[in-house]
């Protein structure tokens, strides 16, 4: 049985369509279409209700040494209201989930997870805090992403201050409410992590704005793709180190070789023996989208060989054309060469690119 978002009924009133993702049933699309729902984020304000995901909390003596221990960075040495990038690893280095972990104070840090990962992250993080003087619960919330253009002269109608935020900066309100200058388009924008009580009233205020148009995931995942994010589930997963997938710039320097996190021992044998596939951008040929576990090859004939596979794709409506992104052989080409994507039997031509494929719009000041 799918799990429900808080907020259902509004997006039931919305007349979204639904889907399965992350275990939950979730709003796919509404009546604008994926299309406009997209270009409308890049040029307003598109309201995401992205509740599948997960707060865990994580306080305590020892709150900055468990967070070390569990993600590749030193904890003790983040700035406050501050969130980062990371992720958890196992013994072989393979990617548990990513994250963005926020620090709340001396001894109180929030844990976002993915939803599909929730329950193992919890559990993770519980079983690794018995060596640990902490505390690990989750949070319930109900959680929106507020993203585009528009979205800060929105927010600051509700919360005045929000506007003072920059990029990957964090804020508490006297009710509880989290809010992060963050999210998962490559837009300027907020993630608001709300109470059960206040959110539908929330909701509806910032849907009531003219700037402001309910998104669905079908957009969320055109939009991410454009801006070269990676998803968890289909561009990395536990089989998939950071240096495969690309994000070991997450990783500080002086802790690549080694540290005290879990997986430390083999992300430094794989750093030094190098990654045998790297991460790709990837723009086919034409209009036709190459979709993810389309299989890459190093020609369209016969004795083409097998170099990686497309990890995610779709069409980008910002572009004007498909975008893809890719694991392929490290040895297999650099930007600007081509490769071959098979789809439905047929060799589709690919050309590499640079990630991102629009640029990204992050408010840092200024």
């Amino acid at each position: 049985m799918a799990k429900q978002l808080p907020l259902k009924e509004l997006h039931v009133a919305a007349n979204a369509r639904f889907g399965p993702f992350a275990g939950y049933d979730m709003p796919i699309t509404y009546p604008l279409g994926v299309m406009k729902e997209h270009l409308h984020t890049r040029s307003a304000a598109g309201l995401f209700d992205i509740s599948h995901m997960s707060h865990i909390e994580v306080s305590g003596p020892q709150a900055a040494e468990l967070i070390s221990r569990a993600c590749p960075y030193a904890a003790s040495e983040q700035e406050l209201n501050t969130g980062r990038y990371t992720y958890m690893l196992n013994d072989q280095a393979g990617m548990i989930d990513d994250l963005i972990v926020s620090r709340l104070g001396d001894k109180r840090f929030l844990v976002v997870a993915n939803g599909a990962c929730a329950d193992k992250d919890l559990a993770h993080l519980t079983q690794l805090s018995s060596d640990f003087d902490t505390t690990v619960h989750h949070i319930p919330r109900v959680f929106l992403a507020l993203q585009g253009p528009k979205a800060a002269d929105v927010l600051a109608k509700f919360v005045a201050d929000s506007s003072s935020l920059l990029f990957m900066h964090v804020m508490e309100l006297d009710d509880g409410t989290f809010l992060s200058r963050s999210g998962y388009t490559g837009e300027d924008g907020f993630e608001i992590g709300i109470s059960l009580d206040l959110a539908e009233a929330f909701a509806k205020g910032l849907i009531a704005d003219p700037d402001v148009e309910w998104i669905g995931l079908g957009a969320r995942d055109s939009l991410r793709i454009e801006a070269g994010l990676p998803l968890y589930g289909q561009d990395m997963d536990e089989d998939t180190d950071p240096l495969t997938a690309g994000l070991i710039w997450a990783v500080p320097k002086e802790l690549r070789a080694g540290g005290s996190y879990v997986g430390s021992q083999a992300l430094g044998e794989i750093i030094a023996n190098g990654a045998s596939h790297k991460r790709a951008g990837l723009k086919p040929d034409g209009r036709a989208p190459v979709r993810g576990g389309s299989l890459l090859y190093d020609g369209d004939g016969a004795e083409a060989v097998e170099i990686g596979v497309v990890t995610s794709g779709g069409f980008g409506p910002s572009c004007g054309h498909p975008v893809a992104i890719g694991r392929i052989l490290k040895t297999a080409g650099t930007t600007g060469d081509h490769l071959f994507a098979d789809v439905r039997g047929k060799r589709l031509a690919c050309t590499i690119e640079k990630l991102p494929f629009v640029p990204r719009n992050y408010y840092r000041g200024g």
